[in-house]
């Protein structure tokens, strides 16, 4: 069950619970029950004792408790089996989690009380959570301390090849101090992003929305990546229709950033990067195209996740966090991202934001 719907079937009996009142009907008409049917029973083995044991006269009030000793002991061994087992069933779930299984889940039993059947709810959510952080951080630190790796080793490489300057000509140690600055700025690029990632996670976006000119921090973003395409004589074909929104500029602008970026890395020399913005029945739509090679049907699935890069050939110019920062942005602003291949070769990102 994803987290969603299992905090969905958490907040619903919380709801449930919260629109009931405070006493629970049917415990007091069981309680009203129980006490009638004592009295009942009381007067009936009184009729008895009488008819069959005439000379035999009791209080009737003896006969009463006898009959609620006997009651209550009958009842409190079948309510106590019915109530302890989903309790020891909890004891059980939290000593399998204590033991570290986190894929342990609770189904709530109809028959159960409400409370239960909350508390079952909140248990699955919490391990739903658990498991969830768990693998974050495994893959976090398997992913990250291989990414952080790569560059460090260069650098330490690059500086140690710099301790024996003497022997190197100008150009080797101009080469060296260009490697090593080349894999600091790397570095850089990726604690931002990882840092970047974990506030869109637990930020407040709409604490920081305003009104700005869409179309014009597009054209920012394609200005700051001229050295690149100028580079490649990459020739862009740019549609952007007069937009004003209203959302986290400084956020958004890293989506247009890694998707014009990622365009004009796997787009070949010479080739075209076509960049479109209008409206549309209420959203926003920004659509960019490439020539590039396109996406296999491994990348369209896992292009969205962290560190993965589906191109090996370009490795080093990223570190595959781009497109996992754009999703997560864009989902924490209610907007959509999509991608497909194109007939005629490249790929089309499309991006939805509501107006």
């Amino acid at each position: 069950m994803k987290s969603s719907e299992i905090r969905s079937n958490f907040e619903e009996i919380r709801a449930k619970r919260r629109k009931r009142s405070q006493f629970d009907l049917r415990m007091i008409a069981a309680v009203q029950l129980i006490i009638f049917s004592c009295i009942g029973l009381s007067f009936l083995l009184d009729i008895a004792m009488r008819f069959f044991f005439p000379d035999i006269h009791l209080p009737q009030l003896l006969e009463l408790i006898f009959v609620n000793l006997v009651i209550g002991v009958g009842a409190t061994m079948v309510v106590s089996k019915i109530f302890y087992r989903p309790i020891k069933k909890l004891r059980r779930a939290i000593e399998r989690v204590a033991d570290g299984d986190l894929t342990v889940r609770l189904e709530p039993d109809s028959a159960y009380m409400k409370e239960l059947q909350e508390i079952y709810s909140g248990f699955n959510l919490m391990t739903h959570e658990l498991a969830a952080t768990e693998i974050l951080q495994t893959d976090f630190v398997s992913n990250v301390s291989h990414e952080f790796k790569t560059p460090i080793n260069a650098i330490e490489g690059y500086a140690t090849l710099l301790q024996g300057f003497e022997g190197m000509t100008k150009e080797e140690q101009t080469e060296c101090i260009d490697k090593i600055l080349f894999n600091t700025k790397r570095l850089s690029e990726l604690v931002g992003n990882i840092l970047l990632l974990s506030k869109t996670e637990n930020q407040a976006i709409d604490a920081n929305r305003k009104n700005y000119r869409l179309d014009e921090q597009i054209r920012q973003a394609i200005l700051m990546y001229e050295a690149e395409w100028t580079k490649k004589d990459i020739e862009f074909d740019v549609e952007l229709e007069d937009t004003e929104y209203f959302g986290n500029e400084k956020l958004l602008h890293h989506v247009w950033y890694n998707l014009i970026g990622n365009a004009i890395k796997f787009s070949p020399c010479n080739g075209l990067v076509r960049i479109v913005l209008r409206n549309e029945q209420g959203s926003v739509v920004f659509e960019i195209y490439d020539k590039g090679p396109g996406l296999s049907e491994q990348a369209q699935k896992h292009m969205f996740d962290k560190f993965y890069q589906g191109d090996s050939s370009h490795k080093q110019e990223g570190n595959g966090l781009g497109l996992a920062l754009v999703k997560k942005i864009l989902d924490a602003c209610g907007g959509t991202v999509g991608a497909e291949n194109l007939p005629d070769g490249g790929c089309r990102f499309r991006v939805v934001l509501k107006a």
